[in-house]
């Protein structure tokens, strides 16, 4: 009876704008991992509520990055949307060096200078936030352009969000976190899995 009281009482503090930011979030990065042009209408959505819900947190580097998200979202739709006339689904592609040494550099710039800015506000984790918002972006970034390395960055920095929105009392958006590893682990197998299917066909 405790642990239903205790369920009752937790749920009755969760808002529907986080809860309906969840659950288009989780649909958008299951069908993201299965290959599924249509995780990018659903990820507009989430999106879109996530700015709202991290501006009332003081998760600023967070809010600032949902805009991005939303123009990267708007960008991956139309990338998907463009393929070869032979092609029934827009290639995997593997990450290159240059873009490897391109992207580290660009997450420790990044770190320092907006860290530096939000350390004098009253955004939370200034630094943390600003490095997984860093790493955000590139991975959005490559999710976009279908490479295939995209969900192993996501893995690594979802697992940092679901301690940071934990400790912000936003327990649905950590919760929806800690199941993007599994849904990101799901989407690396899965993408590696057609990445070899397309080298058998070009060998054949």
């Amino acid at each position: 009876m405790h642990i239903i009281h205790f369920l009752q009482e937790w749920w009755s503090h969760q808002t529907w704008p986080e809860i309906i930011a969840v659950i288009t979030g989780l649909l958008c990065v299951y069908l993201a991992a299965v290959n599924n042009i249509w995780n990018w209408p659903f990820a507009i959505i989430s999106v879109g509520i996530y700015i709202f819900i991290f501006f009332e947190a003081h998760l600023y580097a967070d809010m600032g990055l949902q805009f991005y998200f939303m123009a990267m979202n708007i960008y991956g739709w139309y990338h998907w949307s463009h393929k070869s006339a032979h092609e029934q689904k827009t290639p995997v592609i593997l990450i290159t060096k240059r873009e490897i040494g391109t992207a580290a550099i660009a997450i420790i710039l990044f770190t320092f200078i907006l860290g530096s800015v939000l350390k004098y506000t009253t955004a939370s984790f200034p630094y943390l936030d600003s490095f997984c918002t860093a790493c955000s972006l590139v991975a959005q970034y490559l999710l976009a352009r279908k490479v295939l390395q995209n969900w192993l960055i996501w893995i690594f920095v979802d697992v940092i969000y679901v301690g940071v929105y934990a400790i912000k009392d936003l327990h649905l958006t950590a919760i929806m976190y800690a199941i993007y590893v599994a849904m990101a682990l799901l989407g690396y197998l899965d993408w590696r899995k057609e990445y070899r299917k397309q080298l058998t066909k070009t060998q054949l």
